[in-house]
């Protein structure tokens, strides 16, 4: 990843997010945090909708994103996910990111707020979604979930290629937490992508796996539903 010189502007900044971050801590919140096993380096606790808030103060800023992220505090790479211009970031950059995850809850906000706003958020999702790291596969199935939600002009053919994942996924249990909700955000697209979901889904109830067989019935049973279904397509019309 590429790194820039400082300047004064971006470090007195930085300075004002490290105070707002300890103003704001919540030691309640790091207690229940790491009694659910969720642990940083640093972490004060801060709510997601009040790191929104402070966000909102300030401009996207490609180094002030940079100098977050490598404080390596739980807020302050959140912070990162939100500052950062997505114009301005490389591949490179998020694969270096990506590596150093520590919990779900980063890899979340990485995928909702930057990830797939980038150039290259399609093939990043398909790349992470194959990767050997539970975090890494993890991020990639988020991006896929939230670019059906968000990226509304998309071809359906850019999710083609998600469907060839479901089988060798749909067996890892590791991520029963996220795996049935993506294809379901898939599925809920159009009425095109409900019909290859649902069918993808079919295909998984004959495989070898416990695990991918009650997948399939979770998304079968949530996409066949009368008011999905009805939802589905109303936003057909619209498209």
């Amino acid at each position: 990843m590429n790194y820039l010189l400082d300047n004064p502007d971006t470090e007195l900044i930085f300075q004002e997010i490290l105070v707002q971050i300890k103003r704001y801590k919540n030691g309640d919140v790091v207690n229940s945090m790491q009694k659910r096993g969720v642990n940083y380096k640093v972490n004060y606790g801060v709510s997601i909708p009040m790191l929104h808030q402070v966000a909102s103060q300030y401009t996207q800023n490609h180094l002030l994103a940079l100098k977050l992220w490598t404080k390596q505090w739980r807020e302050t790479m959140i912070l990162a996910t939100l500052l950062e211009q997505p114009d301005e970031v490389t591949e490179n950059q998020i694969d270096f990111w990506v590596r150093n995850f520590s919990s779900i809850e980063l890899a979340e906000q990485a995928a909702m707020n930057l990830f797939t706003k980038t150039n290259f958020a399609y093939k990043k999702a398909f790349e992470y979604s194959i990767g050997k790291k539970l975090l890494v596969k993890i991020v990639g199935l988020l991006m896929i979930g939230r670019l059906a939600l968000t990226d509304t002009d998309a071809p359906d053919e850019y999710f083609d290629h998600f469907f060839e994942l479901m089988p060798p996924l749909s067996k890892d249990s590791q991520l029963a937490t996220v795996f049935s909700r993506v294809f379901i955000q898939i599925g809920m697209r159009n009425l095109n992508l409900h019909e290859l979901t649902m069918r993808h889904a079919e295909i998984l109830k004959t495989i070898d796996s416990e695990v991918s067989r009650q997948h399939a019935e979770l998304i079968l049973t949530e996409l066949d539903c009368e008011e999905v279904v009805e939802i589905v397509q109303r936003r057909s019309i619209k498209s």
